[in-house]
This record gives structure tokens, C-alpha cells and sequence, in this order.
């Protein structure tokens, strides 16, 4: 066991981790990488659809426009068809493309799923799916990426871990503070910031529980907390005039602290 310091000048445990907790961190990077892949599939159908004049544009009956990928969409883009035979077998590779890369993501959702419910990871994983914003796959990243929150003996270590801390400047007597600092985690630092979007949609109500998902009231009743708190200081900081990017990253650490501080609780 070694002692390293973070961004902040805080100390953590930087133990080594077993072969089962880097197997599910694999697991979780190759889930995000999936969904990586699949996002740019789907940039490079709807853009070679674009270039031949082909937008999406249909409406529901009460004159909502309709969503790209649902089940109309696909049934729209199946029906386009290409003169030119390069065109269409191009539109072809392109749509298969979307639709394997859908299918391995999915799949790989299920195993991240089924992982996350094993006994080692579940009390964690089902602890931190009561913050909003934290579906199973987030919650599994944090567990994993994290190993043991333990060896983060404060929030704000946590939190500079992931690279949320701002950085500072400093020269002589004068200091000042600058944008985060990037230089921790970048997946979990990644997630968290996906995760803090969520956080303006929000409702202050208790996130309900999934179907089988098993969670301490104490441990329910901080999340709780968490979420208000997290709405709270999103409201205040859009009234100040704080830039939403601004805001979201603020949001971000925030959030890696009650993290810390909601898997600590049920790990005891």
C-alpha cells in the first residue's frame, strides 16, 4: 500500500487492486466505449443522409416532432432508397453499422447489469442509483473505477481524484482560481459530468426505488438529501449567472462528494 497525493495536496491509499475489481473496470470502459462507438455510427448515418437531402421531419398527432431513432425513424430510414447502386450500398453499411453497434451495446449493458448485481458490488451500486442522474452502469463505474472509497479519506480527496477540483494559480502573495483541473479519473470525472445534467430536470421527490434494489433508509434518506441539495445549488448558481458549463462542472464535484459520502455508508 502506497500513499499518493491529489491535486488539492490530499492523501489517499493507492493500493493495489485484484484481479476481479480490474476485470469490472474493463468491463465498464468497454460498455462506454460501445456507447462511444455507436454515438459516432449514428453520426455518420445522419450525416451521409444530410449530404443527399434526406432530414427527418415528421410530426405526432398533436404536432410534437417526432425523435430521431424510435421506431418511426427507423421505419422512415429503412424506406430510403438510392438510385446510384455506391450509394446505396454506402447507406447499407452505414445502417448495419448503427444497428450492430446498438445491439453491442446493449448486450453489453446486460453483463454490466448482471455484474453489478453481484454481491460485491451490489449494496455500493444500489446505494449510489438513489442519486439522481446515476442509472446502474454509472453507479457500477463509480464502484469499480473507486475499488474501495475507503482509501479516500475525505469527499474532497475523492473529488480531486476525479479531476473536479478547480486549479489554482498562484505567484508571490496572489492567487487565483482557474477551471478544474482534469487530472484524475477521466472516466469517472466523465460520468459525473454526464451525470450533473440531469440535475436541472429534476424533481426534490425521493428517486423511487428499481425492483430489487435494496438500499438502507439512513442511506436513502442522505440520497435524498443530495438531491435537494444538488437542485438547490444548481438554482442558485443559474441566478448568479453562472454559465451552465460553469455550472454543470460545480454540480459535477459536488456530486462526487455525497458519492463519497453515500458509498461510505453502505459499505459499513
Amino acid at each position: 500500500m502506497a500513499r499518493s497525493v491529489c491535486a488539492d495536496g490530499c492523501f489517499y491509499i493507492s493500493g493495489i487492486t485484484d484481479e476481479r475489481t480490474e476485470a469490472a473496470r474493463d468491463l465498464s470502459r468497454a460498455l462506454a466505449d460501445a456507447r462511444d462507438d455507436l454515438q459516432r455510427a449514428k453520426q455518420r448515418m445522419s450525416k451521409f443522409l444530410l449530404r443527399h437531402g434526406h432530414v427527418f421531419d415528421e410530426s405526432t398527432p398533436t404536432g410534437r416532432r417526432r425523435g430521431n431513432w424510435t421506431r418511426a425513424y427507423w421505419k422512415w430510414a429503412d424506406a430510403i432508397e438510392f438510385d446510384e447502386p455506391d450509394d446505396a450500398a454506402a447507406y447499407e453499411h452505414y445502417r448495419d453499422c448503427v444497428r450492430r453497434c446498438q445491439e453491442a451495446r446493449d448486450e453489453l449493458a446486460g453483463k454490466v447489469a448482471e455484474s453489478a448485481g453481484r454481491p460485491e458490488w451490489r449494496p455500493v451500486v444500489d446505494a449510489l442509483r438513489c442519486v439522481k442522474g446515476f442509472d446502474v452502469a454509472t453507479a457500477f463505474l463509480l464502484a469499480c473505477e473507486a475499488g474501495d472509497f475507503s482509501r479516500f479519506p475525505t469527499a474532497p480527496s475523492f473529488a480531486s481524484w476525479c479531476g473536479l477540483t478547480p486549479s489554482e494559480h498562484s505567484s508571490g502573495e496572489t492567487s487565483s482560481k482557474g477551471g478544474i483541473t482534469r487530472a484524475g479519473n477521466a472516466h469517472v470525472r466523465s460520468a459525473l459530468v454526464e451525470a450533473a445534467w440531469h440535475v436541472p430536470m429534476s424533481s426534490r421527490d425521493p428517486k423511487p426505488l428499481a425492483p430489487g434494489q435494496e438500499v438502507a433508509p439512513a442511506v436513502r434518506r442522505h440520497a435524498t438529501k443530495c438531491n435537494r441539495r444538488l437542485i438547490d445549488r444548481r438554482e442558485a448558481m443559474a441566478g448568479a449567472g453562472k454559465r451552465p458549463v460553469v455550472a454543470n462542472c460545480a454540480t459535477a464535484r459536488e456530486m462526487a462528494c455525497w458519492a463519497w459520502a453515500i458509498a461510505r455508508m453502505a459499505a459499513e
